[in-house]
């Protein structure tokens, strides 16, 4: 019996019992669209995650104060304190100290409410210079950026993120027109285009921007104190130096030890890599809970074929008494669970794909199918039904033919 005749004849068995052979694959059905699902969503996440932090600049250093220490002894988180300041991101931007530092951008960060004639917004504003833009990978969408002189001159000026544009302006361009914060009027210079992204669970679409001495004013701070300093190393290859470069800096600057330093220092990679671990513990407790579905519609697969074997004993019996060997025998039923898990492996990508389409409209968060899986989701499937198979068509192998023949 040729390998076409056999799968003919395994196909054959499964269609003659479409009830049953669907109930059987339905088990694998659900644990193979339960990976397809499960691994779209934690690499979808990554991605997401990965893309937030990328909109954040290119090449980035992003420099933070320590914690602080309130008179009862109560720490505050990393950020909390004001142990950055103006002379530390000029003394980070001079060449000959950090020469792999391409460019600095102090910051100071606040909440302000902005009134534009009837309409009111509330949003977080950057205080910033002029190399912000740049050191940030931001564009604007019309508009300008704000100038050297303007900041020196702590002009009222502002450049607005689309999403607080969009709130305040219903028609028309922003640019040119005024919003008010806290009495103080301020100019819309400019708008930001969008990103579409998200950093510290606030939008980045979502901010007014205008220069350090205007956010001190408006947000009432006081002193050379900022809240981040954002370092733009020249290239990927030498954002390690600039990082070593920056540290020793700003530990000698601030006369600390290492293990004492009142700042910290993350990356891209590092900031990455932070909230991916997490997304990749919870890739793994699905994926297992996924694991069970296939084992569970694995166990079905032998089930049914055990079946197959026992209301077949009588057909084996004839074909061995007509001259199939063993091996012809085993083959068949081997081919027939075989059937059963490709064709829900099958099916089971089919529905995973489906979900990856429907699920980000109902949970927005993105699912990305990977080929890899996918492929590897339909091997996995056809292992499963040729490994839960061999018991069931071992046995069939070794009826023998008298015995077989015989029974009722």
């Amino acid at each position: 019996m040729s390998w076409l005749e056999t799968f003919r004849a395994g196909v054959e068995a499964v269609r003659a019992h479409r009830l049953r052979s669907a109930l059987t694959m339905l088990g694998i059905v659900i644990g193979i669209s339960s990976v397809i699902l499960t691994v779209g969503l934690g690499q979808g996440a990554q991605n997401q995650v990965k893309d937030q932090i990328s909109a954040l600049g290119s090449n980035l250093l992003i420099v933070s104060p320590g914690s602080s220490t309130d008179s009862s002894g109560l720490r505050g988180g990393f950020g909390s304190a004001s142990t950055l300041t103006l002379q530390d991101a000029a003394a980070i931007g001079d060449d000959s100290v950090v020469p792999d530092a391409a460019a600095v951008a102090p910051t100071t960060s606040g909440s302000v409410s902005l009134t534009a004639g009837e309409t009111n917004w509330t949003t977080s504003v950057a205080g910033t210079t002029t190399s912000w833009l740049g050191v940030r990978a931001r564009e604007l969408s019309s508009g300008r950026f704000f100038t050297d002189a303007e900041v020196e001159q702590t002009a009222n000026v502002v450049v607005l993120g689309p999403d607080t544009a969009s709130e305040l302006f219903s028609f028309g361009s922003p640019v040119g027109q005024t919003v008010i914060v806290d009495g103080t009027e301020l100019t819309v210079i400019g708008v930001l285009a969008s990103t579409g992204s998200s950093s510290s669970g606030s939008s980045e679409d979502d901010v007014a921007v205008m220069p350090i001495g205007t956010a001190k004013l408006v947000t009432g701070a006081s002193g050379s104190s900022v809240s981040t300093i954002y370092v733009e190393a020249a290239s990927a290859e030498t954002l390690g130096a600039a990082y070593q470069e920056v540290q020793a800096l700003l530990l000698n600057l601030h006369g600390v030890a290492e293990s004492d330093a009142d700042f910290s220092i993350a990356t891209q990679d590092s900031l990455v890599e932070t909230a991916n671990s997490t997304n990749r513990t919870l890739t793994v407790l699905l994926g297992g809970i996924a694991a069970i579905s296939l084992l569970v519609g694995g166990i079905g697969v032998m089930n049914i074929m055990l079946v197959s074997v026992t209301e077949r004993v009588r057909e084996i019996g004839l074909r061995k008494a007509l001259g199939a060997t063993p091996r012809v025998i085993r083959r068949q039923f081997l081919v027939e669970a075989s059937v059963l898990g490709l064709a829900g492996g099958v099916l089971g990508v089919g529905l995973g794909v489906l979900g990856a389409q429907v699920l980000p409209g109902l949970i927005d968060q993105p699912v990305a199918v990977s080929v890899v899986a996918t492929l590897g989701a339909i091997g996995t499937a056809l292992a499963l039904g040729i490994g839960f198979g061999v018991y069931p068509a071992s046995r069939a192998a070794r009826l023998t033919p008298i015995d077989a023949l015989r029974s009722e």
